[in-house]
């Protein structure tokens, strides 16, 4: 299955590993889920894992998450933007995942803000769905 992560769903993973987020980043990891980024979204996850309010909760130091960013990178399928789908989403920083997925052929985007996504999602017959929604699609 192919899948584009909402930076909530990056953040969350790292914050918890009983979470569902930590659960979805550990398929990855297994290459039981292909995660697809744009470079502008995997631009974000870092600009967002970094910053000192998610550096507080998730505990890490700094070397530890630019490890974590270069497992992420080597796991992901790179997309590139063909054409630009914007506006689309209500929060114009929802628009780089939504293009990453449409781009990228996607069979889901995971997110834990299912509103921002649902409407434009639709249009592109792409699945939104919550990383718990998400683990009840894979098979064990």
């Amino acid at each position: 299955m192919r899948i584009v992560l909402d930076t909530s769903v990056v953040v969350a993973g790292l914050r918890t590993r009983l979470g569902a987020g930590n659960a979805v980043l550990r398929l990855v990891a297994q290459r039981r889920l292909v995660i697809l980024a744009t470079a502008p979204l995997f631009l974000e996850y870092e600009d967002v894992l970094k910053r000192p309010e998610h550096q507080l909760a998730h505990g890490l130091p700094p070397m530890a998450v630019d490890e974590f960013l270069a497992e992420l990178a080597a796991l992901i399928e790179p997309v590139e933007v063909h054409f630009k789908w914007r506006p689309q989403a209500r929060d114009p920083n929802d628009e780089m995942v939504l293009e990453a997925a449409i781009n990228g052929g996607a069979d889901a985007l995971v997110t834990y803000n299912i509103a921002d996504f649902a409407g434009a999602a639709e249009r592109f017959r792409i699945p939104v769905l919550r990383p718990a929604d998400l683990l009840k699609k894979v098979k064990p």
